[in-house]
């Protein structure tokens, strides 16, 4: 029998992370599921052990470099290992964003959790990704952080936003970065957009379900070992940055 995978998925508690971790536990994975509210990250994992995934908590709060680190910890206590990493949490910080009338503490909370908090986390975890024989990174992103789509004509890319959607634009420039360090390692990094589902992040005004929206992320945490690295996609296929 092969080992069992490991993955740990930020933002778990509810919405496109729970589907996400219930995707994974689904296929046989154990997953940790991170989230800041503790009522909430225990309730999920109690409807997903009650799904049959082997499932346990992980108390985290991407914006803390002391939450991460004992979240890393934690980790590494219950599984020894990391094979799959989600970096699932994010904010949109609210809306209306225009730029010209946006709050910089708006921008600078989208960017700190959107961002920053994506790449604490990874950093924290990359030593026990290292440990496994085919890790993977998934940086939940947006067509709305694609440069390409915002100045294409026509293009759908939501409401003019002065910090959620550079904030992605921020998390996919940063994810070809990892990967262009991480090119020679095994650990293959891509960014993956779920479409607009129905979540609290917006007012579950999304035309998707989060098990839709899900999808993407759990594909790429599956990869083949010669599969992309550095890419950004949805369930159609790759997207342009």
């Amino acid at each position: 029998m092969s080992e069992q995978k490991i993955a740990l998925v930020t933002g778990a508690n509810k919405g496109i992370g729970y589907e996400i971790a219930a995707g994974l536990g689904a296929l046989g994975w154990r997953v940790g599921v991170g989230a800041r509210n503790e009522a909430h990250r225990e309730g999920a994992v109690a409807k997903l052990r009650a799904l049959g995934t082997d499932a346990f908590g992980v108390p985290l709060d991407v914006t803390d470099d002391a939450s991460v680190a004992t979240a890393a910890g934690l980790v590494e206590d219950r599984a020894g290992r990391l094979d799959a990493l989600v970096n699932n949490a994010g904010i949109t910080g609210g809306l209306p964003q225009t730029p010209t009338t946006v709050a910089p503490a708006t921008v600078l909370a989208a960017v700190e959790t959107n961002v920053i908090g994506v790449i604490r986390v990874t950093n924290a975890m990359l030593p026990l990704l290292r440990r496994s024989a085919s890790p993977r990174i998934v940086n939940m992103s947006s067509t709305v952080g694609s440069l390409t789509l915002q100045t294409t004509p026509g293009a759908e890319t939501g409401p003019i936003s002065g910090a959620y959607a550079p904030s992605k634009t921020f998390l996919n420039a940063v994810t070809v970065q990892y990967a262009k360090e991480l090119g020679d390692t095994g650990i293959l990094i891509n960014g993956a957009c779920p479409g607009y589902c129905a979540t609290d992040l917006n007012g579950f005004r999304g035309v998707r379900t989060p098990e839709q929206g899900a999808a993407i992320a759990i594909r790429l945490a599956t990869l083949p070992d010669d599969g992309p690295t550095g890419g950004f996609f949805d369930e159609t296929g790759r997207l342009p940055w």
